[in-house]
């Protein structure tokens, strides 16, 4: 009996599929959008204050419902979601002015990360990198002149393709952080 038990033991452990995340990845956030999923890793070693701020705002439900302002058919080379006004198709002209309130008030800008195609960083408002609040962005194109603007605290593990996808208007239905391992 025991020797079955741990020959089915053997078998799950070699049929679970490897952890996706890199080395010292942090929480894995799951955005469910109208096109697909994307899930992206975060980096708490690097950006433990924007980490935290994300992470709690996901598990607020703050990004549910929004609208991405940004996204790949403004020739930006990037998606981009976390003004809540964009819940109000009345205010689109106001889209990507507002916030959750209350800043992350530094910059965790390393030179660790960089903005390659799957960065998730931090957008601000004006010239200053602490004023980031809840906007964040993904990039969907490189944009390495970007690498000592913009805080980059996680990467996409899963739906890139979805990202790629994404346009103005399109609804983040839910966003959540997953519980477990990463998943192929």
């Amino acid at each position: 009996m025991r020797t079955g038990l741990a020959l089915c033991a053997l078998l799950v452990t070699a049929l679970t599929p490897a952890r996706q995340t890199s080395p010292g990845a942090g929480p894995v956030i799951v955005l469910e959008t109208v096109k697909g999923n994307i899930e992206f890793e975060t980096y708490p070693e690097e950006a433990p204050k924007t980490v935290a701020q994300i992470v709690g705002l996901v598990k607020r439900n703050f990004y549910n419902g929004q609208r991405f302002h940004r996204a790949g058919d403004t020739g930006f080379g990037l998606i981009q979601i976390g003004d809540p006004q964009s819940r109000n198709m009345t205010l689109h002209e106001w889209w990507g002015r507002a916030g959750s309130g209350k800043p992350i008030g530094v910059a965790e800008i390393t030179k660790k990360r960089r903005h390659v195609r799957g960065a998730v960083a931090m957008a601000y408002p004006g010239t200053d990198p602490r004023s980031a609040d809840s906007q964040f962005f993904i990039n969907t194109k490189p944009h390495p002149e970007w690498d000592s603007k913009y805080t980059v605290f996680g990467r996409v593990i899963k739906g890139m393709d979805v990202a790629e996808k994404i346009r103005i208007s399109d609804i983040l239905k839910k966003a959540y952080v997953k519980e477990g391992p990463a998943t192929p």
